[in-house]
Formats: C-alpha cells, structure tokens, sequence
C-alpha cells in the first residue's frame, strides 16, 4: 500500500486516510481486536502510554509489533522478570580501557515503541526507572539525563490471571498510564480466520505506511478536535463522581471507593475523546465517545475499599454504574 502523503500542512481528509491506511494495515496481520487497535492509536496520538491486560494467546505482543513496524518506528521488547535491574531497561556506564574513560551503553528504552512484556513481574527499582521515563521522556545515567526520541511510547502487558510471583504497580505509574486496556477473546468467526492463517502460514507481509512526520501531524490534527463545553461538563461530573459518588445520588457508591480518580484521568479523557473521535473520522466528540473511552481511562484509577472486593465488586462494574448514574448536561 502506498504511503499516504501527510504534514502539518495536510488537509483534514489527508489524515484521516492516513488513520484509515494504518488501521487497514494492522488489520491485515491482527484478526479483530479493533478496540485493541484504535485504543493504542488514541494512546500513539495524544503521546501517551498504555497498560494492555488479557490472558496469554491473545496477540498483545503482536499487536505491538505490528504498530511499530506498520509505524515505520524503532522497537525493543523487555521480558520484565523478578531479577531484572533497571541498567536492563535504561543502559549503563561501560569502562573503556583503551581511553581509560565511561562510555554510554544505552538501553532497549531508547526507541519509539517499548513493549514492557509482564511489567507487574519487576520490583520496585524498575519500576521507578521506568516511571522517570514514561513521564520525563529521559532517562538517568551516571549522573546524566538522555532525552528519549520522539515519538516515545510504553506499552505494557499484564497476564490477568497468573499473580504468583509479581508485584503490583505502584500507583504512581498506573496513573501514568493514559489507558488500561482489556483484551477478550475474539469471535468464532475470527478465530477461523486466525487458525486459517496458522495452518496455511499465511501471515501477511507488513508495509509501512506512516512515520514520525505523519505521527507529528495526526497528533497536531487531534487537538483541534471539537470538545463542546456541554462534553466537558460531562468528563467533569463523571469523574469527580468517582470522588463523591453521593453528589450524584449514587449513594451506594460511596462504601465502595476508598480513593477515586485525579484530575489527571479528566484530562486525559478529554484528550482520549479527541482522538477517538478522529480515529473514526470525526472532527467533533460525542458523549458516546465518552462512555466507550471513559472504562479504558477509569478503571486502573480507582482504589477499591476492602467492602467492595468482600461483596466482588469490580472496577469496572463501578464505572458501569457511574456512567449509568452520571447524566449527560
């Protein structure tokens, strides 16, 4: 496919066929998942990072493949494990005898797209030296800090169902996290294509069909995305109902949520809403688009009282019921 032409003087027709060719491009090699995909790229456009939870099997790691090399962006992926160090991730100080000097050995996190493969497996130092790059955009070594390049994206992967043996994110970094996304099971009918594809090694080629230039534009484009006042008044009272669930006659609530969203998360729903909205070729946002983007950024947001997790009362059944509580102005 050819790569559409895009820059900051493109037209908004121009980008949305930039949009469309990537998201037809990824779709050729991942088999349904299109939440999956335009929650990564709403995460890519507003140069964000993602936390993306399912069980094993369900082309993650895959996915984020394709992105970058569909991207045309520089790649690594980290097996976080217990033993991990954060001069694994970051780099490290090489002594150099011929010159009796440091030098600089940078790390697998000086590249576009870093997949963080089980990021709740690492301690607590990894965690930090991660952190310090997802929100500074640098990292620290021997006393110096390195500008990461741009565009920067962490990608992470958490196993839902096998807890032995990690640590839970700090919260911190789980609010550093645009969005945490959960990856199901596909459809029948998708899984006959992906066994189709398997037994005929068939997997498609994967062509580039965007860079950073095109990326810089899309990101400039979704900005200028209609947010109404009306729709902010809607992220607003949806999120400070996380805080004061009563506000909302949402009593019930209220015994539930030990802590409930920062203003980070409205934010961050704002600005998710935009390009969600200009994924699907919209230069205008809908209520709609709130409640579909609004689980993705609440979810690993709230921090449940201990009679919420005795009565098995999710997070996500607590988003539900505040969407359904929270009128539209």
């Amino acid at each position: 496919m050819a790569q559409p032409a895009a820059d900051q003087s493109a037209s908004p027709d121009q980008l949305h066929e930039v949009v469309a060719a990537i998201r037809h491009a990824i779709g050729r090699v991942i088999v349904g998942q299109h939440s999956l995909v335009d929650r990564l790229l709403v995460a890519l456009l507003t140069n964000n990072h993602a936390l993306i939870e399912g069980v094993p099997g369900l082309a993650k790691t895959l996915t984020v493949q394709t992105l970058s090399q569909v991207l045309h962006t520089s790649f690594s992926r980290v097996q976080f494990t217990p033993d991990l160090l954060p001069a694994d991730i970051t780099g490290t100080l090489i002594f150099n005898p011929h010159d009796g000097d440091f030098a600089v050995r940078r790390g697998p996190i000086f590249v576009n797209i870093v997949l963080a493969d089980e990021i709740n497996r690492a301690p607590a130092k990894v965690q930090s030296a991660l952190l310090e790059a997802m929100q500074e955009r640098q990292v620290s070594i021997g006393g110096e800090t390195h500008a990461l390049p741009d565009p920067f994206m962490v990608l992470a992967t958490q196993n839902s169902i096998e807890q032995e043996g990690t640590y839970p994110l700090p919260g911190a970094q789980l609010d550093r996290f645009m969005l945490k996304i959960l990856v199901d099971y596909p459809s029948r009918e998708d899984e006959r294509v992906i066994l189709a594809q398997a037994l005929d090694d068939a997997l498609p080629s994967i062509q580039p069909v965007a860079g950073p230039v095109e990326i810089a534009a899309l990101r400039s484009a979704v900005r200028a995305v209609d947010v109404n006042e009306s729709l902010r008044e809607y992220i607003l009272r949806l999120v400070e109902s996380t805080r004061d669930p009563a506000r909302y006659q949402l009593d019930g609530l209220v015994p539930l949520i030990e802590f409930g969203a920062s203003p980070r998360a409205a934010t961050f729903l704002a600005r998710g809403v935009q390009a969600l909205a200009f994924v699907r070729g919209r230069d205008y946002s809908t209520p709609d688009d709130v409640k579909e983007l609004a689980p993705d950024i609440l979810r690993h947001r709230l921090v449940l009282s201990y009679e919420a997790e005795a009565q098995g009362v999710s997070a996500e059944k607590l988003v539900s019921r505040l969407l359904e509580g929270v009128g539209i102005p």
